[in-house]
């Protein structure tokens, strides 16, 4: 039983000792933390918040906001080498222009009649990713491309009706985080290391529903092995669910093109900025296989003539399957989607085009190429795998006696956001289209003052 004592609140009338009494006694709980058990307790806060006494007028209150606001900093692109998921790309004016119109600014769950233009806007956005993934389903994004590679592998287990999940090689961990908690009580997970003896020993044991892995891993290492990954799963009856950052698919082989099952990842890389961490949306592909196509929890637009000759309407595909209509009977639950990122990133691949995103992707492998190996070339600075082909992140390590952590607070005081410690004595970085010649080599000699 809770020991904090109950406190009633003037605009909160469920906040009322009895009403709570009422509404536990309705659902069958003693407590209301009975329905925090599923969080783990390191994640919990066993005290109340230490909170400030209150400001007292609405003019204190903006005074406050303003002062705080004002300590953020916007970092020049040529001085962040900050990646791992979460990426600062070139956003085409025009892409600010289109996401900001009123028509689809507020495109989360509205219908035709109140967001004109949104569902046809998300059907062209549907469609362009099936071109860039090679495949013929995409889903509305889901809110992070943490939840796709989740809601993939769930996919995967309703449509084999198998347990064990076989991960391969380095995975962000907090997008590992996510999928532990979405899948626990369902799935068992192996991780295994990227080698396709260790893949097929995982399998081995039997009962796989999917094997996942990346075209790149959370260290930017383009994974050579992933076609054996694919024809080991399928050869042990399993599904093979492959992570892309979708930006390399320009000049990197789309996973199903390798005879993926299913492609999963996150759109931020296409036109959307960076925010504090987001903004975030995942996408997950397909073959339009009816056995996949059954299992897509979120909505799927499509196209269908009317009754004018010449004319088209957009709207949802076999609606009945999703939690939206079923509720609690659905497959999954599906939250807030990430509708208006998934227009920003058709607006974005509708300007950059097939030329455009082949230029930016090669732009990206050698500029990452040439980072690499300027790096490397400082004194106490090695490259942690040299000979492994990489986009955009990659790993050094530091042979000296400064910490990672060390040196990336050097950085960090020479204006320089790089470095992020992977280990106590691996740096992580990342360059984009952005980044220069003269940018990186800025780096590598700001570098050599903090690596002695």
């Amino acid at each position: 039983m809770s020991t904090r004592v109950p406190r009633t609140h003037p605009y909160i009338p469920n906040s009322a000792p009895e009403v709570r009494k009422s509404m536990l006694a309705a659902v069958g709980a003693q407590d209301v933390e009975e329905f925090y058990a599923d969080i783990p307790a390191a994640l919990r806060l066993d005290r109340p918040l230490r909170l400030p006494g209150a400001l007292g007028s609405e003019a204190r209150l903006a005074a406050h906001l303003e002062e705080l606001l004002s300590r953020n900093t916007a970092v020049p692109p040529g001085r962040s080498f900050l990646g791992a998921g979460c990426y600062r790309h070139h956003v085409p004016a025009v892409v600010d222009e289109i996401v900001n119109r009123s028509e689809f600014l507020t495109a989360y769950a509205g219908e035709p009649y109140e967001d004109h233009g949104r569902f046809q806007a998300l059907w062209e956005y549907q469609s362009l990713m099936a071109e860039l993934l090679a495949v013929d389903v995409v889903n509305v994004p889901t809110y992070d491309g943490f939840q796709a590679a989740a809601t993939a592998l769930r996919m995967a287990g309703r449509a084999t009706g198998r347990r064990r999940l076989v991960l391969v090689g380095a995975i962000d961990p907090d997008r590992l985080s996510r999928i532990r908690d979405y899948v626990r009580g369902v799935h068992d997970l192996v991780l295994v290391p990227a080698e396709p003896t260790a893949v097929r020993a995982a399998l081995a044991e039997g009962d796989a529903a999917a094997v996942y892995a990346q075209l790149t891993d959370h260290r930017g290492r383009v994974d050579q092995e992933l076609p054996q990954y694919i024809e080991l799963a399928h050869r042990a009856g399993a599904l093979a669910v492959v992570h892309a950052n979708p930006l390399s698919l320009g000049v990197l082989t789309p996973p199903a093109d390798l005879g993926a099952d299913l492609t999963c990842g996150e759109l931020q890389p296409l036109g959307i900025h960076p925010s504090f961490g987001g903004g975030n949306a995942g996408f997950i592909g397909s073959p339009d296989d009816e056995r996949l196509v059954a299992e897509y929890p979120s909505r799927l637009f499509g196209l269908v003539p009317t009754d004018v000759p010449g004319e088209y309407g957009f709207g949802d595909v076999a609606y009945e399957r999703t939690s939206f209509a079923l509720r609690e009977e659905g497959k999954e639950w599906v939250g807030t989607a990430a509708a208006l990122h998934g227009i920003a990133a058709g607006v974005y691949l509708a300007l950059m085009g097939p030329h455009g995103m082949r230029e930016i992707g090669t732009t990206i492998l050698a500029n990452t190429a040439y980072a690499r190996q300027r790096l490397a070339a400082v004194p106490g600075v090695e490259t942690a795998d040299p000979e492994a082909v990489h986009f955009a992140d990659f790993t050094v390590r530091y042979t000296g006696e400064r910490t990672a952590a060390e040196i990336a607070d050097a950085l960090l005081a020479l204006g320089l956001h790089a470095g992020t410690p992977a280990a106590p004595d691996e740096g992580r970085y990342c360059v984009t289209e952005l980044h220069t010649q003269a940018d990186i080599d800025r780096l590598a000699d700001a570098l050599e003052e903090t690596v002695k």
